[in-house]
């Protein structure tokens, strides 16, 4: 049975689901890029070596658990635990989405590739704005944004 049979076969809201999943895969393999909204678009999910190291970083660097936990959240959620993940519309760089990216320098001149200057950086950011890295958790809660 063809794609476009399959989902015809399927209840409305499966169908809908499929079709955009469907969609996003064919487009995909072409390599054509989608015009969505960051909130839209997945985090590029940084190998899985870099991202462990990084998260090593944070929790020695941060040394409370409930504290790092909030910090990952919104790490995950804005960079996947990639260094040099770049969002395309804004230009935010980093594990922490710095908008824009240069303002790390204040933690180090080698803020484009050093995970854990851009972590020194996020929780510096966290600490000033929000109290703490729940407090910054919290508000992308509600916001989807810090």
């Amino acid at each position: 049975m063809s794609f476009a049979r399959n989902i015809l076969a399927l209840p409305r809201t499966a169908r809908r689901k499929s079709a955009v999943a469907g969609t996003a895969v064919l487009l995909g393999t072409t390599g054509l890029a989608l015009g969505v909204t960051p909130a839209m678009a997945a985090p590029a999910t940084a190998p899985t070596a870099v991202a462990a190291g990084a998260q090593d970083t944070a929790k020695s660097m941060i040394g409370n658990a409930a504290q790092f936990q909030c910090f990952s959240n919104i790490v995950q959620h804005e960079s996947g635990w990639n260094p040099s993940a770049t969002n395309a519309s804004s230009g935010a760089y980093g594990l922490v989405q710095a908008l824009p990216g240069s303002k790390m320098a204040s933690a180090g001149s080698d803020w484009k590739t050093n995970a854990k200057t851009q972590i020194k950086w996020g929780m510096d950011y966290m600490n000033s704005r929000y109290g703490s890295p729940c407090g910054a958790w919290s508000f992308w809660q509600a916001n989807h944004w810090y």
